[in-house]
């Protein structure tokens, strides 16, 4: 297999991003059944989109592209802390399990600001001095 075209799976986010994913299958299969298609499905929606869009990212040529994605990976993250507040609320998670996730979205926040960083510094425009 060409890793080239992969080049995505090399980042610490999307890795932590998919260890994300299975932690939140994991607790969603302990929600009521009634929450089946509402909102354990909601949350694996949000969970998968944060590594689906650090891929996007990846393979997007400009800056500006992938510095849209990587935004919209960070906006999944927020939106799968949000839902699992609600499931905390509702008692369908541990303060334990609400914890573990809340640190592993920290973490991966913070990799989706350097990049952000990254790409969002790259389309500053140098201001010259011979103006």
């Amino acid at each position: 297999m060409d890793t080239e075209f992969f080049a995505y799976r090399k980042l610490i986010a999307y890795q932590k991003g998919r260890e994300l994913v299975k932690f939140i299958y994991h607790l969603t299969k302990q929600f009521p059944p009634e929450e089946r298609f509402a909102l354990s499905n909601q949350i694996q929606r949000a969970a998968v989109s944060v590594t689906s869009n650090i891929a996007e990212a990846m393979g997007r040529y400009s800056d500006k592209d992938k510095l849209h994605f990587i935004e919209f990976s960070y906006g999944s993250l927020l939106e799968v802390m949000s839902q699992m507040e609600v499931a905390f609320d509702l008692e369908y998670i541990s303060i334990n399990d609400f914890t573990e996730v809340e640190q592993r979205i920290t973490d991966i926040c913070r990799m989706l600001s350097g990049l952000r960083k990254t790409y969002g510094g790259r389309l500053q425009t140098p201001v010259s001095g011979n103006d």
